[in-house]
This record gives structure tokens, C-alpha cells and sequence, in this order.
């Protein structure tokens, strides 16, 4: 395999290794925002959801980024 491919594939899956820590900073945020206000705890979790599918949304595509490069 070429050296140049697999760098990329392995810059292409650092927003899938970076995912873990920023998901885990988000909840942890929105449990003290919780803590501090009870009565917006609802609106906290749309936000929070709405963080983690974008999240989630950039790591999947570094992944299937990845596989396109190392499978093509």
C-alpha cells in the first residue's frame, strides 16, 4: 500500500477518534447545565441532541472518507 494513502485514511480518521472526547465534554456540560437549571432541563437536552448528531454526523463521514480512500 502506498505511504501517501494510508496518511490520508489516518487524517481522515481523526474526527472518528476525536468523537469519544468532544461527546463526552457536550454530556458532561449539559448534566451542569442541568444541575444549575431543573426547569430547562428540556430544552438542554434538544440542544445536547442536536450537538451529538452533528458529532456523530462528522465522525461517520471522516469514516466513510476513509474507506472510500483505502478500498479505491
Amino acid at each position: 500500500m502506498d505511504p501517501q494513502i494510508s496518511l490520508s485514511v489516518a487524517l481522515c480518521l481523526i474526527p472518528a477518534a476525536c468523537c469519544g472526547i468532544v461527546e463526552g465534554l457536550a454530556t458532561g456540560k449539559a448534566v451542569e447545565a442541568v444541575a444549575r437549571q431543573p426547569e430547562a432541563s428540556g430544552k438542554i437536552t434538544s440542544m445536547l441532541m442536536m450537538g451529538l448528531a452533528l458529532t456523530e454526523a462528522s465522525s461517520i463521514y471522516g469514516f466513510v472518507i476513509a474507506l472510500i480512500m483505502l478500498f479505491s
